[in-house]
């Protein structure tokens, strides 16, 4: 008997798993399934650690749609790497415990001849960091700027508890003041307040001090690499884009990816998860919906119906309503990567709706929430930590000697676990809600088959064979609509090859161009719900190869493109 997947789950439901863990769990399915998995690494780290994918589908070397999550690319991000695996943990459930999953039978048809590439962590070392001391990392934790004069904050653990979390200092011009309401939560001053007074650092110590100056602290500090802004689509460089790295694709983390995705075109779906505010941001990143594809919108629609019946989650443009700066894309953006280059149905979930269990009230803009908690946010959020979460978010402050500074106090904040990411008991909800929605998005896969086959005896030894190709998926052979114009999106094409003792009339038509097969999806909001037109589209799901053979034997057919895969049939002459 094979193993049941629940004992074999190492609790990524339940808890935020280092790398040696999650390389272990990914171990124990591959071991324990080698005829579903396949478990291989994209790049290795500075550090020596591998960026693992997980690739999950039978026969896996053979070409067909294929749909790609990746989780944790900025380090800090942790609860990516749980709905990543859950997705992987489901995907195997539909191949090997079907019965668990509570799927329509035509999603889980459809999802049975999609191969599926995880992985779930996209920032190893980040995230070792990040788990292990709590440190800030946005990404990696290197730096290898050459520029090294400036003064700047160099995280540590400088008290040795293990933890590098932060330092806070009384001064008469601080920006932050305690809170009446919560012991040692600071919150941002008003004219009304009284004091004393606080400014906070990153807990480390000053790279080139002189003992007056003290530096801003940078969210980037010193590890200035964001992957998210190091993807070649779009990319610009440093000092026009905070985090792009030294030129695209610099970084062994992303460019394995890349390399990865551009040998592999059958990706159509391609959903990068991040954390928090509880979101789908959907392209475009550069421009209005108004220069979007009305085609893709329209598909983007019915992902979005989905995310808000199985979420609660809302969709957003990248460009409408999540930039930082006005009319300031964000450059060398995976997500932009994945859509416009890649021709997928790309998009990015912010997971753990964070806003939503203060009671905010959604603002015009979403990315607008973040720079508008208030004060009486923030006591909300350190009480619903107190009570709901252990307190982990909001530890107490301890006083220690620093270096540099003095007197100083160490503690404050550790974002990890309640800000940046669920708390524990929340995760398994968090995967099951999120994989609901992909599997839906996935099932989407275009799907090439051979309809109809006629022979027809024509007279002197010849037959007529007519092989119709057809693609009874939802979405087209060139995926979403915009992906046409993409330069590796070949159009389908068939090849015929006869047994020696037939053979073809015309040599010439061994290889015939069939073009693209629509899919019988629309999206939603296309009017196609309203019986006041002629009807539907013709046959423009499907399209004919003919042959002449002479002689008996068979004939070996193959169609598809490396778009969709392709599909094979031994006629008999």
């Amino acid at each position: 008997m094979p193993p049941r997947l629940a004992d074999l789950s190492l609790g990524f439901r339940h808890a935020y798993l280092d790398h040696e863990r999650m390389t272990e769990q990914l171990q124990t399915w591959s071991e324990a399934f080698p005829h579903l998995c396949r478990m291989t690494s994209l790049a290795r780290t500075p550090e020596g650690r591998d960026v693992w994918l997980l690739t999950i589908g039978t026969d896996p070397d053979r070409i067909r749609p294929a749909a790609w999550v990746d989780g944790n690319m900025h380090a800090g991000e942790l609860a990516g790497s749980s709905v990543a695996l859950a997705i992987a943990e489901d995907m195997l459930h539909l191949h090997l415990e079907p019965e668990s999953l509570d799927l329509p039978e035509p999603v889980a048809a459809r999802l049975r001849d999609v191969l599926l590439y995880v992985v779930p962590r996209m920032t190893p070392d980040g995230g070792e960091a990040v788990l292990r001391s709590g440190r800030s990392v946005r990404s990696v934790p290197r730096d290898e700027r050459v520029q090294r004069g400036n003064p700047r904050w160099l995280v540590s653990d400088i008290d040795g508890d293990g933890l590098s979390l932060s330092m806070r200092i009384q001064d008469p011009g601080g920006e932050l003041v305690l809170a009446p309401e919560f012991p040692g939560l600071l919150v941002e001053r008003s004219i009304e307040d009284e004091g004393p007074f606080y400014k906070t650092f990153p807990e480390g110590t000053i790279e080139h001090f002189d003992g007056k100056r003290i530096p801003s602290p940078f969210f980037l500090s010193d590890n200035p690499i964001d992957l998210n802004r190091n993807f070649p689509w779009s990319w610009a460089p440093t000092h026009e884009q905070v985090g792009a790295g030294p030129f695209p694709a610099s970084e062994p983390e992303v460019r394995g990816v890349v390399e990865f995705a551009t040998a592999h075109p059958e990706i159509f779906v391609w959903v990068d998860f991040h954390t928090f505010g509880g979101v789908l941001i959907r392209p475009l990143g550069h421009a209005s919906d108004s220069r979007m594809d009305t085609e893709d919108l329209a598909v983007y629609r019915q992902v979005e119906a989905w995310m808000t019946e199985y979420t609660g989650y809302p969709t957003v443009s990248g460009y409408e309503e999540f930039l930082y700066e006005p009319d300031k894309p964000l450059r060398g953006d995976l997500t932009d990567f994945a859509y416009n280059q890649r021709g997928a149905i790309g998009y990015v979930i912010e997971l753990w709706d964070l806003f939503k269990r203060l009671g905010m009230e959604r603002p015009p803009k979403f990315a607008q929430y973040y720079e508008r908690v208030t004060r009486r946010d923030l006591v909300k959020l350190a009480w619903w930590d107190k009570d709901e979460n252990e307190g982990r978010a909001f530890p107490p402050w301890r006083p220690f000697d620093h270096p540099q500074l003095g007197r100083v106090e160490i503690g404050g904040v550790d974002p990890r676990i309640g800000i940046w990411n669920p708390p524990l008991h929340e995760i398994a909800a968090m995967c099951i809600t999120q994989a609901q929605v992909f599997m839906r998005v996935a099932a989407l896969a275009p799907h090439v088959r051979f309809g109809r086959i006629d022979r027809t005896p024509v007279g002197g030894g010849m037959t007529r064979v007519d092989v119709e190709v057809l693609n009874d998926g939802y979405l087209g052979t060139y995926g979403i609509p915009s992906a046409k114009k993409l330069d590796f999106n070949e159009p389908l094409y068939a090849t015929a090859k006869t047994s020696e003792s037939c053979a073809l009339v015309d040599p010439g038509s061994a290889h015939q161009i069939l073009g693209h097969l629509d899919g019988w999806g629309h999206g939603l909001h296309t009017g196609q719900n309203l019986p006041a037109y002629p009807g539907t589209r013709g046959t423009a799901h499907a399209n004919w190869a003919s042959y002449l053979v002479r002689g008996t034997g068979t004939l070996e057919l193959r169609a598809g493109s490396c778009r969709v895969g392709f599909v094979t049939a031994t006629l008999a002459i």
